[in-house]
């Protein structure tokens, strides 16, 4: 007599009498599923499930035929469960959520001079800001003030918390601009270059307005609430205006030190360069994306742990570190304003020491002056289609690995540069630059 042919499960056991009715149950709902496409009436589960009920009520269910039911009823809620919660994060992500801090009546206009429909963020201080007040507060650095854009930069949660805790602009606006006296105006729109530097080192940076008992708080680098919390409201103003600058000077100065690996000396120079920065007019914004490095230089025994400084005019901005690896990945996005007298974008790259200076792993420049020429062409123009727009051509006089084309795609003007670092035993910098007009 031959026995029929048996299939071990998943735990090498052979099915028993509840297996078989629970594939009888599968092949039911199989069932049931055609018939529903097909229009015809359910498969009755009596013959199945007669033994569920032990008496006429109903109340007590046979374990090993309800299982299957109660997995299906599980399963089938956490489907509907995390559809909901995709269509929850889809109509209530960050860029959404801050588009309704936005619409707030207090975020419709500038935070410093009150020009309407401001495209960009102090992140620092909470504040919606117009595009020549954001070219001020980029130029006083980003350990005062980080600037990002609410349509260019890519916002997280975390961002959009602090903005919302932080208030908007009518709340920082009562704290910075508390006691501004009677005969000093705050800038309008049509102020000057010189009247909004003026106004907004005034208001953030020397703290001369600020109601020192508010109390505001912020994960991101800039001088808050250490200062509010530490001057007691019975201080004179000169004497809080005085505490005010030593402590904002202390505070700064070992921030660049502990980061950067900056001397105190070059900390001062530093901020008269960005005194200087911020009466410069500027004529657009530079995206610059850091891609990757290649082969970089060993500072630490075996590896090193890069990031990348980059240095326009007065400005600069840095990268994040990363850790034990001479081919890093940062795809990061910088943004600096761009000087109407253009030098030259300088790109350096530094491993990150805990206890010592940062050494030195190369540099580079780039001439960003065809980039924006393209810009300017194109923005006068009509052109709608894909195209290369100019070329910056590899050379002697230059670090390129290669000729760095300017090309029009998607209505921006954008241009992929390899950099062969200088002054370094080896080393490749993979950067894509975007030249960006103010009007966005």
């Amino acid at each position: 007599m031959e026995m029929p042919i048996s299939h071990k499960n998943s735990e090498g056991l052979v099915p028993c009498l509840h297996d078989h009715l629970h594939s009888d149950e599968q092949s039911c709902s199989s069932s049931k599923e055609e018939q529903k496409f097909s229009g015809s009436p359910p498969c009755p589960d009596d013959l199945l499930h007669s033994n569920k009920q032990s008496d006429s009520s109903g109340r007590d269910r046979h374990k090993s035929s309800g299982s299957a039911s109660w997995l299906d009823n599980l399963l089938n809620s956490d489907e509907q469960s995390c559809s909901s919660k995709k269509d929850q994060r889809k109509h209530s992500g960050p860029q959404k959520r801050l588009e309704q801090l936005l619409s707030q009546s207090g975020n419709k206009i500038c935070a410093d001079c009150g020009s309407p429909d401001p495209k960009w963020v102090s992140i620092s201080f909470g504040v919606f800001i117009c595009i020549k007040c954001s070219g001020v507060h980029r130029s006083l650095g980003v350990h005062l003030t980080k600037v990002l854009s609410i349509k260019l930069d890519e916002w997280t949660d975390e961002q959009v918390n602090t903005l919302i805790d932080l208030g908007g602009n009518t709340a920082a606006n009562k704290k910075y601009e508390a006691f501004i006296p009677d005969d000093y105006q705050k800038p309008k729109s049509d102020a000057s270059i010189e009247e909004r530097s003026d106004f907004i080192r005034r208001k953030y940076e020397q703290k001369q307005f600020s109601n020192c008992d508010g109390q505001m708080s912020c994960p991101f680098p800039g001088p808050r609430s250490t200062l509010s919390s530490s001057c007691s409201s019975h201080c004179s103003p000169q004497d809080k205006k005085q505490y005010e600058k030593q402590a904002t000077r202390h505070r700064i100065g070992n921030a660049f030190r502990n980061s950067w690996g900056r001397k105190d000396t070059e900390y001062k120079n530093n901020k008269k360069s960005n005194s200087l920065a911020a009466m410069v007019e500027f004529v657009g914004l530079i995206k610059v994306n850091v891609v990757k490095g290649t082969n970089l230089a060993v500072r630490d025994v075996l590896t090193s742990d890069p990031y990348v400084v980059l240095t326009l005019g007065q400005q600069s901005v840095r990268t994040r570190v990363i850790k034990n690896n001479l081919n890093p990945i940062w795809n990061e996005s910088l943004m600096l304003s761009i000087p109407e007298q253009i030098p030259p974008l300088k790109v350096l790259v530094y491993d990150k020491d805990k206890f010592t200076t940062d050494d030195f792993m190369g540099e580079a420049e780039i001439d960003i002056q065809p980039l924006v020429s393209a810009a300017k062409a194109y923005e006068n123009s009509t052109i709608t289609e894909s195209m290369q727009l100019g070329k910056w051509i590899a050379g002697q006089d230059n670090t390129l690995v290669k000729d760095g084309i300017i090309s029009l795609a998607d209505g921006k003007v954008k241009q992929e540069i390899s950099l062969k670092l200088k002054n370094v035993e080896r080393g490749v910098l993979e950067i894509e630059l975007e030249c960006v007009p103010l009007t966005q």
